[in-house]
């Protein structure tokens, strides 16, 4: 009797558990079936997984993000491959530095490396770099010393990313160099951006400067350089968009926008993709096909 009572026992509870994973199943598949049937409208890809909650601090990290006078940096949206220039002269190749503290993101000296010789093959070859990355503690003291007319506060400066640096030229100031307007036609083939241009300065809060580049990486330099965006606009742009391709020097790229208060993303099982946050309501998946 207490066999059969034992039976029975086991026989329910597996019966209960069953009810609970069919139940879980259930509703995991209707929350993914009310989100996919969106992004397959935006997003089709043969080969495609889904990637479900990206942390909400994803918004603050990456390549695209946003940093102006009304968007501040955080401290996970700087890069975490910075490096001292002077200390690696396999990034130095093709220009100079002006001391022994200019720091960078390496993968963005990577793509400067390319640039500039690029550049040098076309005679061009007096570059050099003047500022790259600071430190919220260096940020202040330059803002300190040199006041609002030079610097932006703490937190308020792209060069607190790792993402941005100051190209100069050894020959004369930029406006008039051919490093200066070699960049401002080739820049963008190597994922950089001219982020304060003459025309544009309402837009961005930030007079003309025409030594300061961004990185923001391909294709999105490329679409930027076509339909003469800022990135203040190019936010905006995607975000109205949603999705968009793209084809740069022969590569085909996928760019989709998604908003915070999503927490499904789709990006391809075999194949190459970026995820970066706007630093304002948004994250953005590139993927290169």
């Amino acid at each position: 009797m207490k066999k059969w009572g034992f039976f029975i026992f086991v026989v329910l509870l597996l019966g209960y558990a069953g009810i609970l994973t069919t139940e879980y199943f259930q509703e995991r598949q209707d929350k993914e079936n009310t989100l996919d049937g969106y992004e397959q409208q935006r997003f089709s890809l043969g080969n495609s997984k889904m990637i479900k909650i990206v942390p909400q601090d994803q918004v603050y990290k990456g390549d695209l993000l946003l940093v102006n006078k009304d968007y501040p940096v955080h401290e996970e949206g700087v890069k975490s491959d910075i490096v001292n220039l002077a200390e690696h002269t396999e990034l130095t190749q093709g220009y100079g530095l002006p001391g022994h503290n200019i720091y960078l993101s390496k993968h963005v000296a990577q793509a400067f490396k390319s640039m500039v010789k690029a550049a040098g093959k076309e005679g061009v070859n007096h570059f050099v770099i003047s500022s790259g990355y600071r430190d919220f503690e260096k940020q202040e003291e330059l803002y300190r010393d040199k006041g609002s007319a030079y610097a932006l506060p703490a937190g308020y400066s792209e060069h607190n990313l790792g993402l941005s640096l100051d190209i100069g030229s050894t020959e004369t100031e930029m406006s008039q160099a051919d490093e200066g307007k070699w960049l401002q036609e080739n820049a963008w083939k190597y994922g950089f951006i001219l982020r304060y241009p003459k025309d544009k300065a309402e837009l961005t809060g930030i007079q003309y400067e025409p030594w300061h580049f961004r990185y923001v990486g391909l294709p999105h330099s490329a679409i930027m350089q076509e339909k003469d965006l800022v990135l203040e606009q190019y936010c905006d742009f995607l975000k109205e968009k949603k999705n968009l391709s793209a084809v740069v020097e022969g590569e085909e790229y996928n760019v989709s926008y998604y908003s915070m208060s999503q927490n499904i993303l789709k990006v391809p099982e075999n194949g190459r993709y970026n995820i970066s946050g706007n630093n304002t309501n948004g994250i953005i998946v590139t993927v290169k096909k």
